[in-house]
């Protein structure tokens, strides 16, 4: 029997929203097989990727197998390379074992997402620490850690200064709570290490704008760096970052700041596989019409941070973030099985409800419905809102309990990876990767 093959690239919030929905309906057809490809084998929550960089939580607790939520969708763990929209073909595989596959598509839905853009700034994309990714935040709260062990074997006054200087370049969500959460962990931490003391820690937090969080509006974002600031924490706002070399962070006004840890908030960009293909884009991001099918390229359908979905009523396109991502998959995954089965489409349609930000000791900002909240009711609100949205209930008990025992005992201040740790992995991969070739 010939099989309608529909295949998702990309394993976040659009792309597993929509591979949920075939699991339940077009993929237990016999008629029908259904593939999902994502570099990673787990679903991540990255709204609460800066709690795992600040020991709140642990990288577990945010991360859900994928082979566990899908059961009728065949899943492989693969990086996608390139799309051939004419063969009708992806490309993928695995760079560590070499492996090629290339797997045909009927339906395609691009769900890739985003990555971290550097804007081409010198050392930048090489010295910056991201928080893109669970390996991100697990690798900056060891990096902390790290930092504060060094500091105590230093006597030189400056360089234990870098070392204790942390800097961050964006203050939007990403920025701003990752910088709040960090703040709060070194700031509890430096009590463990008595050759150290608070007014050695010196972090700071750089903006392009006129103030932080621009998406929750002037008001909350002004909120926001007052309740930073008393915090101890540096805004420098209407200023960019020009360069880093490891030691010192350069701003485009001639501004260094000496620090040891530059972390980069400050952009992204759709995933490079897009580029390649010859659809209309806006702003790198795949143009979709109203039911989030790419125009001119039949079965080509594109969701989450990898499209450009316009919006009629405002006659602009949906912002792509989490909430809009995952009314997109899903509202693909009901289009793909409409065409599928020969029904009527339904145009993509969403308001947003509202967003929501925690800036560090308990205190939050939120705008939900229009409405504004800020301080501790707005924190409460995330961890609410956010525990709900968390999938799967081992997952939630889990989180749950984290965040109580968190009130009784406060955060750990063990270092999980070291560099001695990095130094053997990277042999034994090289070694394996040798064998491979061979």
């Amino acid at each position: 029997m010939d099989k309608t093959r529909i295949v998702i690239l990309g394993g976040g919030f659009a792309g597993l929203k929509a591979a949920m929905y075939f699991d339940k309906n077009l993929a237990r057809r016999n008629d029908v097989e259904v593939t999902m490809i994502s570099r990673e084998n787990f679903s991540l929550f990255t709204p609460m990727l800066h709690e795992v960089a600040s020991g709140d939580l642990y990288a577990g607790d945010i991360i859900n197998p994928i082979r566990r939520i899908l059961k009728d969708v065949k899943f492989i763990e693969a990086e996608v390379r390139s799309i051939d929209v004419d063969a009708r073909v992806v490309r993928c595989g695995d760079d560590v074992t070499r492996v090629d596959l290339n797997l045909q598509f009927d339906h395609l839905l691009v769900a890739l997402g985003s990555e971290t853009n550097f804007f081409d700034l010198p050392g930048v994309s090489d010295l910056a620490v991201t928080i893109k990714s669970v390996t991100d935040a697990v690798l900056l709260r060891n990096r902390i850690v790290g930092f504060l062990e060094q500091a105590t074997l230093q006597s030189d006054h400056d360089r234990r200064k870098r070392l204790l200087t942390f800097v961050t370049a964006g203050g939007g969500f990403a920025g701003a709570e990752t910088t709040g959460a960090i703040n709060d962990y070194v700031r509890d931490a430096i009590q463990y290490y008595p050759d150290l003391s608070e007014d050695m820690i010196r972090i700071v937090l750089v903006h392009p704008g006129s103030f932080l969080l621009p998406e929750l509006g002037e008001e909350l974002g002004n909120y926001t760096e007052r309740r930073l600031r008393e915090r101890n924490v540096e805004v420098i706002k209407n200023a960019r970052v020009a360069s880093y070399d490891g030691a010192i962070v350069k701003l485009q006004d001639g501004t260094t700041i000496p620090a040891q840890t530059l972390l980069w908030t400050a952009g992204v960009k759709p995933s490079p596989v897009i580029d390649s293909l010859p659809c209309r884009k806006e702003k790198a991001r795949l143009l979709t019409d109203e039911f989030l099918a790419v125009p001119g390229y039949s079965g080509l359908w594109a969701v989450g941070d990898a499209a450009a979905v316009p919006n009629k009523k405002t006659g602009k396109f949906h912002p792509p973030t989490a909430q809009h991502g995952l009314r997109e998959g899903l509202a693909a995954a009901k289009n793909i099985e409409a065409t599928v089965l020969k029904r009527p489409m339904k145009p993509f349609v969403y308001k947003n409800k509202g967003q929501l930000a925690t800036i560090g000791h308990r205190a939050g900002v939120a705008m939900i419905f229009g409405f504004k909240f800020s301080g501790f009711l707005a924190w409460w609100m995330w961890r609410t809102i956010y525990l709900a949205k968390l999938p799967r209930w081992p997952k939630k008990l889990r989180v749950m309990m984290d965040w109580t025992l968190d009130l009784f005992f406060g955060r750990e201040i063990e270092q999980m990876i070291t560099l001695r740790d990095v130094d053997w992995l990277s042999k034994r991969l090289a070694r394996f990767r040798a064998r491979a070739d061979a």
